[in-house]
């Protein structure tokens, strides 16, 4: 498993463009931390971002886990280059030459999956810890340390994800087509939806249920979006009549959901690897 990684990660970090991404992703990562400086003026309203609660304990692992979930095309576009670097340089047919398995092959690049993915959720984690400390009203250890279920979501959601992006990667064999299926395979399942629920089922609301077990759509559910849960949207929405129900807690449906369709890329990939001839 070490040597398996150890490989993966010489061939991302010679690459230039690879390497430049996955630094600027974490970089940019950090830069959550700048939100607590934001401030601006709305007529007479003064708005203090960090005076909002957006970084109080447990609501920041809510939030940051959002935030930072947003940013992971930066290392998709990594894991996808990751795939095609191999055919276009010939490295995948060199490593199995020299005695490296279809399977191992497959494996080292899971197995780099859940690192990046894993290095992220550690990276979020540390820093919305910092942040809290320094920003929360709220410093109890129990409530510091309620809610980590996000984590748990940021991290499925990411390997779910990267491994769509990686069986992409095998089954296309170039980045940018790639990465273009995976924006068609977005805007399809969204028509696909509309189609069922407004043109076939009139409005029903089995197809909401039904929606929710899409690849895409089920590794967004994961983590629902955090704003409208701050008490000054609330407020606004109090005043201006509108009710929120949305439930924002983690659906561990989902996050098995997500975990399906994570073993459905892995094992199509290897099969498109068996049978493809190389």
């Amino acid at each position: 498993m070490k040597r398996l990684l150890s490989i993966e990660f010489q061939k991302i970090w010679k690459n230039k463009a690879s390497r430049v991404l996955s630094i600027a992703y974490f970089v940019i990562l950090s830069f959550i931390a700048l939100i607590a400086s934001i401030k601006f003026e709305i007529g007479p309203i003064k708005i203090d971002l960090a005076e909002t609660g957006i970084f109080n304990f447990p609501f920041i692992w809510h939030f940051n886990t959002y935030i930072a979930a947003i940013l992971k095309f930066f290392l998709a576009v990594v894991i996808v280059s990751m795939m095609a670097n191999e055919y276009s340089y010939g490295t995948l047919k060199q490593n199995l030459i020299d005695g490296m398995s279809k399977e191992e092959f497959i494996k080292s690049k899971f197995l780099t999956v859940l690192a990046f993915s894993g290095i992220s959720t550690a990276f979020v984690f540390v820093m919305s810890l910092i942040l809290g400390l320094l920003f929360s009203s709220y410093n109890e250890f129990s409530i510091i340390f309620s809610d980590l279920d996000y984590l748990l979501a940021y991290f499925v959601k990411l390997v779910g994800f990267f491994s769509f992006c990686l069986f992409l990667g095998i089954l296309v064999k170039r980045s940018a087509f790639a990465l273009g299926f995976l924006l068609i395979w977005s805007i399809l399942e969204n028509i696909a939806y509309g189609v069922l629920k407004f043109k076939i089922f009139n409005g029903s609301e089995k197809v909401d249920t039904a929606f929710q077990f899409f690849p895409l759509e089920s590794m967004s559910s994961l983590i629902v979006e955090p704003f409208t849960r701050l008490s000054f949207v609330k407020t606004i929405g109090t005043q201006i009549g509108v009710e929120n129900t949305k439930n924002y807690s983690v659906d561990y449906l989902s996050i098995i959901t997500v975990i399906v369709w994570t073993a459905i890329f892995i094992i199509l990939s290897y099969k498109i690897l068996k049978r493809r001839d190389l």
